[in-house]
């Protein structure tokens, strides 16, 4: 019988807890000042993309053996590196391709397994083998396939007078290395390029006729790009590295190599210098050129990269030759700023309706300033948390804040009325804020977490819907659990400051109006059950 008088104390010094944020006004705006600054700061902070990070666990291991057939491939390389991974745990399905000079296994494996150990159990795994594949094989590349490496930018680079070997050199030599120095880039693919060979074209006849084979032919030219070390020369001043080289950079010195019996190579072929032979080819706005791609580093942001690309090519065009054309092709930083300007609007125009409809229905100025400040720092602080718990920035997590908008405000417009209606009671307004809040606040933190218990499970689903939703749930969840605590620690006080004129007088209008009418429905609806 005790234990009664006690519960019911301890229950009405937590509800009462929101007196001490009227009591100490300048307490309820710190902690409120704090919630938005750490919003603004998690909007600068906050990784911005399209979607939310739904990488597949997926590694690939592909391994390149020229002159292959897929049958040998398939024998020598696929099937042994299909054994030695098949041991790496956590791997829900195997798949392989083998074709002419190239194997490829891909690894996928279950949703809760971490990809980077992954990765390096299956690295580690290819190793154990790696002297049992072929000796003409390549080594193995293990490579993560994520969302992340995927290119946000794609870049041309063309020139009406100049040949693809001279694209590729100074794609090389001057723009790739501006272009991977920007702040948020991974990599850059080059497509298109072309470099310059040596093409040797044999006269079979003038070299039989000779006495020569293309074996001889084969140890001339494997001493073309002689480069060894000969030793130093030291000095009482100085010591000089002396190397012996007999590097062959022109045709013409191609073709006075001697082969043997004073038979040169201009004697039995004919050298000829230009670009090797296609393996892709980039052509843009009717030219033929290069292609370069953008990959972005996890965690970074889109929008950045993208602007930061942009100054670089500016730069680039004004210092590299007029008949050279850099520019970007496609750009994912377009439709994602699209995006979030759409959801901006939206997210303003959703605050600007919520306001008036509170406007229309309370018809005071000052009680409609109340919950038009509570909803701004509610969404700001949202923020804050999405980029503490590592989300991003992106279309569903905006989504999220735009149908949070309407929810946010329930709970300060809940805290409000009763507020109001206790002040309309003669009540004074420190009192009334007081008194007000405490009726509500249990009910608000119900209404609190029940919508969060609704939110919530979104972010457990399996698969890439579990991925997409995760942050839309939780963002949600967020939102609707930080609103509730603006709406008891900054409602209460603002009201209480700011509701001090006199509410004791019945309004009018057709608002007023309808609301009798509906107050006398209720009534006679709750006397007839």
């Amino acid at each position: 019988m005790t234990d009664a008088p006690d519960q019911t104390t301890r229950i009405s010094r937590l509800a009462g807890g929101t007196a001490l944020f009227v009591r100490r006004p300048i307490l309820a705006l710190v902690l409120n000042a704090l919630i938005i600054m750490a919003g603004l700061a998690g909007l600068y902070g906050a990784e911005i993309r399209e979607l939310p990070d739904v990488d597949r666990p997926v590694i690939t291991v592909t391994t390149m053996f020229p002159g292959a057939s897929p049958e040998t491939v398939d024998q020598e390389l696929t099937g042994r590196i299909e054994g030695a991974v098949g041991r790496v745990s956590g791997i829900r399905s195997i798949s392989s391709n083998s074709r002419y000079g190239r194997s490829r296994v891909t690894l996928e494996f279950n949703d809760t397994v971490d990809l980077d150990v992954a990765a390096t159990d299956t690295r580690d795994a290819v190793a154990r083998i790696s002297n049992d594949l072929p000796e003409d094989a390549e080594d193995p590349r293990v490579v993560k396939a994520d969302a992340n490496a995927q290119p946000v930018m794609r870049i041309a680079v063309t020139s009406p007078t100049r040949a693809p070997q001279d694209l590729t050199r100074i794609m090389r030599d001057q723009i790739e290395e501006n272009l991977i120095s920007v702040p948020g880039v991974a990599d850059l693919r080059i497509y298109g390029d072309r470099d310059a060979i040596f093409r040797i074209d044999i006269d079979q006849l003038e070299l039989a006729s000779r006495g020569l084979s293309l074996a001889d032919l084969r140890r001339t030219l494997d001493d073309v790009a002689f480069d060894v070390p000969a030793g130093d020369l030291q000095g009482d001043g100085q010591s000089i590295n002396v190397r012996t080289t007999a590097t062959v950079i022109t045709p013409e010195a191609f073709e006075a190599l001697e082969i043997g019996n004073n038979v040169t190579v201009g004697d039995i072929a004919r050298v000829a210098l230009g670009p090797a032979p296609d393996q892709t080819i980039l052509r843009a706005n009717g030219e033929t050129g290069l292609g370069a791609a953008v990959i972005r580093q996890a965690s970074s942001n889109t929008l950045e990269i993208s602007r930061a690309v942009h100054a670089t090519i500016s730069r680039l065009n004004e210092s590299l030759p007029d008949d050279i054309n850099v520019f970007v092709t496609s750009d994912d930083a377009v439709f994602i700023q699209g995006a979030i300007d759409e959801v901006v609007k939206t997210l303003g125009l959703a605050v600007t309706i919520v306001v008036l409809v509170i406007f229309v229905f309370l018809r005071d100025v000052r009680a409609t300033l109340i919950p038009s400040v509570v909803l701004p720092v509610a969404l700001i602080g949202t923020i804050a948390a999405v980029h503490l718990v590592g989300f991003s920035i992106n279309v569903l997590t905006l989504l999220a804040l735009v149908l949070a908008t309407g929810m946010v405000v329930d709970d300060a417009i809940v805290v409000l009325e009763n507020i109001v209606r206790r002040r309309s009671e003669g009540i004074g307004p420190r009192a009334a804020a007081v008194l007000g809040t405490q009726q509500v606040f249990f009910a608000v933190v119900t209404t609190t977490a029940t919508l969060a218990a609704v939110f919530v499970p979104l972010s457990f689903l399996p698969g890439q819907a579990g991925g997409l939703f995760r942050e839309f749930g939780f963002t949600l969840a967020i939102a609707v659990t930080l609103s509730s605590v603006v709406a008891l620690t900054l409602a209460p006080m603002m009201a209480s400051r700011m509701l001090t004129g006199d509410t004791t007088t019945k309004g009018r209008g057709p608002i007023v109006w309808i609301g009798n009418q509906l107050a006398a429905l209720y009534a006679w609806l709750l006397r007839g059950a």
